[in-house]
């Protein structure tokens, strides 16, 4: 089964954002997130529609953060981007007829949902603004300078 991505390459994408002086454009994001215009569209669209950004078009147009980051939980990232299962796991059969199977599913949904409830607890106590944060000790830490990080971008560092 294929890992979905999504969360974190929005959460990429609107740190990316963070550090721009202006809009960035879905080819701009596409780049920084190797994927397709296209899919920075769709992933915007459920953004925009929780607040999280805006989109401005024409010349100089594209996407810009619309809420302070200290606002923004990942978990609120992962809502809006249609809440993609969080565990790679589950049943073999979701209806087994096997008593057996019955007891193993039972079980497993049990800890498969104690899991999930953990994970969206903690991914609803971090901020992006926490993000941001770790990027620029990250980036202190490393010698770089912030004009050559924004540099990077336009790149697909």
């Amino acid at each position: 089964m294929n890992k979905d991505s999504r969360l974190s390459g929005v959460l990429h994408a609107l740190l990316h954002m963070a550090e721009m002086p202006g809009p960035a454009t879905s080819e701009t994001l596409a780049r920084a997130m190797s994927t397709n215009p296209v899919v920075v569209r769709r992933l915007m669209a459920g953004l925009r529609e929780a607040g999280f950004v805006a989109s401005a078009k024409g010349h100089g147009g594209g996407w810009v953060l619309s809420c302070p980051l200290e606002r923004i939980t990942l978990r609120d990232i992962h809502e809006a981007v249609g809440a993609p299962a969080l565990l790679a796991v589950g049943h073999r059969s979701d209806n087994p007829e096997c008593l057996v199977e019955q007891a193993v599913n039972t079980a497993l949904q049990g800890a498969y949902q104690q899991a999930e409830a953990l994970l969206l607890a903690r991914l609803g106590e971090v901020t992006l603004a926490e993000l941001s944060a770790d990027f620029h000790r990250r980036m202190l830490a490393s010698g770089r300078q912030p004009q050559h990080f924004s540099e990077e971008i336009g790149h697909g560092h």
